[in-house]
């Protein structure tokens, strides 16, 4: 998965109900356009909130 320029590898299969991963992003927008993409087309339930970790803007992503 590519967002803004970064490509990240993400084991999808490994992400389990209740976990959640930081995505550092300065669009936060576009950057949760491009995870819907890959999100919906592995028809995955998430939860996406913009949030700051140790002074980083990014995003978090919840599998449900």
């Amino acid at each position: 998965m590519q967002v803004e320029g970064v490509t990240y590898d993400v084991n999808w299969k490994a992400f389990k109900k209740g976990t959640d991963i930081f995505i550092p992003c300065l669009d936060p927008r576009a950057a949760k356009a491009q995870l819907l993409v890959v999100t919906k087309r592995l028809r995955l339930k998430v939860l996406i909130k913009v949030t700051i970790q140790d002074g980083i803007r990014g995003l978090r992503v919840w599998r449900l």
